[in-house]
């Protein structure tokens, strides 16, 4: 995407001593950033709090990822925002979740057509509960025509059940004689997957300070670059986004091969 650098010098004015635009390439922005957005209830229990005010301070944190990706010229962010794992969180935490995605959604759509953001989903969004299926259902359409930077949201996703529907997909193609075994490869499995169309993720950022994917993108992070912050979410804002570019623009990216500095 095109950089404004009018509304980018805007957004990144008045920086804090350790980091300011002035310290980014913006010709090397990474086309793809994901984020596994953690430590929402840490946040809240730090402050004494209900776990829940954690993940509602949490949508001002994603608002300006969002804001963010699209100053600096992303052509995608993605973000996971709850696992096939979380449903065994306690029900209320669920519940809320589910009703702060719906609401939270409904909300920024009208930042999302000012931003000419097109929404996607990764994970199985028909098993949510209908109040939250159907908001992103008329998400998705109303931003289909949208020609600005991708957001995808993860929810209700899983790698692991990815992968094996991407599987299921590809036996039941074979079986009925439209693809032939040797015909699958690499970008055909990486067609079947939730991300197809879109650029493998370039730098993946984990708040919170954790060491783990937890069953996120496994295929698709296989050459990705890791930034681990140990900022609970809540407190992430448009500066750690730029600390996060600074490292990955100073990474040796070299793809399991060898080359001269």
């Amino acid at each position: 995407m095109d950089i404004d650098e009018k509304k980018l010098g805007e957004y990144y004015a008045n920086p804090p001593e350790d980091i300011s635009l002035a310290d980014v390439d913006l010709e090397r922005i990474p086309h793809h950033v994901s984020i596994i957005m953690d430590g929402n209830g840490r946040w809240a229990q730090a402050r004494g709090l209900d776990r829940s005010e954690g993940h509602v301070a949490g949508v001002d944190s994603l608002r300006e990822a969002v804001t963010t990706s699209v100053r600096l010229g992303l052509d995608v962010l993605s973000v996971y925002a709850f696992s096939t794992e979380n449903w065994r969180r306690p029900q209320h935490e669920v519940d809320l979740l589910m009703h702060l995605f719906a609401t939270t959604l409904l909300n920024e759509l009208p930042l999302f057509h000012q931003e000419n953001v097109q929404l996607r989903f990764f994970g199985d969004i028909d098993a949510l509960p209908k109040e939250t299926a159907d908001v992103f259902r008329e998400g998705l359409a109303q931003t289909a025509d949208h020609t600005g930077m991708t957001f995808a949201l993860a929810v209700n996703y899983g790698s692991r059940a990815e992968i094996a529907r991407a599987a299921r997909e590809l036996a039941s193609e074979v079986a009925a004689g439209t693809l032939r075994p040797e015909d699958i490869d690499e970008s055909v499995i990486s067609s079947r997957l939730y991300t197809a169309g879109l650029p493998d993720p370039e730098l993946l950022i984990r708040t919170s300070g954790e060491m783990r994917l937890s069953n996120y993108l496994l295929w698709q992070l296989a050459y990705t670059e890791f930034y681990v912050t140990p900022t609970l979410w809540p407190d992430f804002s448009r500066w750690d986004f730029l600390r996060a570019v600074k490292a990955f623009q100073g990474r040796h990216r070299r793809f399991g091969g060898v080359t001269e500095r």
